[in-house]
This record gives structure tokens, sequence and C-alpha cells, in this order.
């Protein structure tokens, strides 16, 4: 996005402050040389193509091929590399955490929105709000509860907090009566909620 696209665009309607810092950002970044506009809008284009669906298919693998799985566990950057799947250097680490039936995992960013975007997107509203922020941490079995998802009392559940250096990926449980199904047919039962861990993968 050009400077005058931008001034075209706050005659047209008023701006947020979060957009309007971008924009500075946009222009430093641009005046002092390191990035152009158009280099921007290629990474924003890029990040816009995320999706759920680039995340269930890496589940999806995890579910089928053991030893994938081993190596997206320890060392996700390289795992996600065998998927053509780059994350360069300089973005923040990914770390993917296994549910299983003694552990699960809740994500949450309980100061800003930092989200797992090179797999999942843009992070849905809910993500971001104040009260999932807070009831994520304070009370997470509740939070589960409210989209439908019942955690045994005898399950651990531990809570992530996403940093502006850690995103996490949820890795959840295969569901029972999978068994002989394809990685494409798999895939379609991973949300990008079951990646969060606020909700179970669907069952066939």
């Amino acid at each position: 996005m050009t400077t005058t696209h931008v001034e075209d665009h706050v005659h047209d309607q008023p701006m947020s402050e979060v957009a309007l810092r971008s924009v500075a950002i946009e222009a430093l970044l641009a005046e002092k040389g390191l990035l152009t506009a158009d280099e921007v809008q290629r990474q924003v284009d890029l990040m816009d193509r995320r999706t759920p669906a680039d995340g269930a298919k890496v589940v999806a693998r995890a579910w089928v091929d053991p030893d994938f799985k081993a190596r997206l566990l320890s060392d996700t950057r390289s795992a996600l590399g065998e998927m053509g799947i780059r994350i360069s250097e300089d973005t923040p680490h990914l770390t993917v955490v296994e549910n299983t039936e003694e552990v699960h995992h809740l994500v949450v960013c309980t100061l800003c929105s930092c989200y797992p975007r090179m797999l999942l997107g843009r992070p849905p509203d809910w993500y971001k709000s104040l009260a999932y922020r807070s009831r994520a941490v304070s009370d997470p079995r509740g939070v589960m509860a409210e989209f439908g998802t019942a955690v045994a009392s005898d399950m651990q559940v531990d809570v992530l907090d996403s940093t502006a250096d850690m995103r996490y990926l949820v890795l959840p449980r295969r569901p029972e009566g999978t068994e002989g199904m394809s990685e494409e047919e798999l895939a379609r039962l991973v949300t990008r909620d079951s990646m969060v861990g606020v909700s179970e993968a669907l069952a066939p």
C-alpha cells in the first residue's frame, strides 16, 4: 500500500490507532531503505493467504506419520520445511504441543493477540478479546466448556501464554474411528479451535 493510497483511505474513513501506527511504521521502513512498500504488501498478501487449512494439513500428517510427529514436536521449523512451509529465522519461534490422554493444552496471549498466523492465518475476534485473554488463565475449563469441550476432572490442563517471541500450536488428539482415513480426510476433522485448544478435533 503506497502513501498515496493511505492518504486516500484516510479521507474516505477514519483509521484506527493500530492502522495509523502500521502506516507510520511502513513509512519509516521505506524512508530508512529497509523495505519498500511493495515488499511490505507482499508479506501482507502472504499472510492473508494463510488459513487454518495449512495447520490442519500439518496435524493430519503428524497423525499418520509418527516419525514426522516426533520431528514436528522436537524441531518444528525443520518439520514444517519438509511440507514446504517456510518460516524465516526472524519470525517468532513456533512450538507444537501434543494433547494426550493425560494433558490438554490451551493457548492464549494475555498481553495482546500473538498467534501462529503462519499456520492459522488471522486470529478470530474471540481470541483477541479481553474476556478470553483473562479467563483462559483463571478458568480454562470454564472457557472450554463454553466451546462445548468437557475435559475430565483428572486431566491436567496446561495454559500456554504466547509472546512476541513464542507462538504455540496444539496438536489435538486423533479422533477414534479414523483408522484407514487418508491425510486429506483427516485434515477435514482438524479445526482452528482444536489447534488453539478450546475444542477437540471433529469426530468422523
